[in-house]
């Protein structure tokens, strides 16, 4: 076999492989106009049901962060139905308001902006916002009381 075959087969070899994986969950996001940066960094697997549009997100442990004036709690576990602009029957993603922890249950693309809703009232945040993934202490524990 001369190097120029060899070459080719591990070429068709990599393109084959590359073809049959998975898409991360970041690139799943894109897919329904959502920006990456909804999820924090560290989400280490995902599943999800093309059909319903249900589905699960994993962390390696419970993660909070700063979002302009609002700290956000993830659990390990995030589900919901995903479908193109919105996140519905979100489970998992809390939001600190004043001294309440208030569950984040739908997320919607309107624009430039995304709104998230937490049943009773809502917010919108600039896209721009989330165009990283923010970083976050994966595995903290808080203690969040859930309504």
């Amino acid at each position: 076999m001369s190097l120029a075959s060899i070459s080719l087969f591990l070429l068709f070899f990599t393109a084959a492989v590359s073809a049959n994986e998975k898409p991360s969950a970041y690139e799943e996001l894109q897919h329904y106009d959502f920006p990456i940066g909804i999820l924090p960094k560290g989400v280490i697997g995902y599943e999800l049901n093309p059909k319903t549009g249900e589905f699960s997100a994993y962390l390696n442990g419970s993660c909070n962060f700063m979002l302009s004036s609002y700290e956000l709690y993830y659990k390990p576990v995030i589900r919901g139905v995903i479908s193109k602009g919105r996140l519905r029957k979100l489970s998992g993603v809390s939001v600190k308001v004043v001294l309440l922890w208030l569950n984040i249950v739908e997320v919607r693309r309107r624009g430039d902006n995304l709104q998230f809703s937490v049943g009773i009232t809502s917010a919108n945040f600039p896209i721009r916002s989330f165009v990283e993934c923010p970083r976050c202490e994966c595995g903290q524990k808080l203690l969040v009381s859930s309504s």
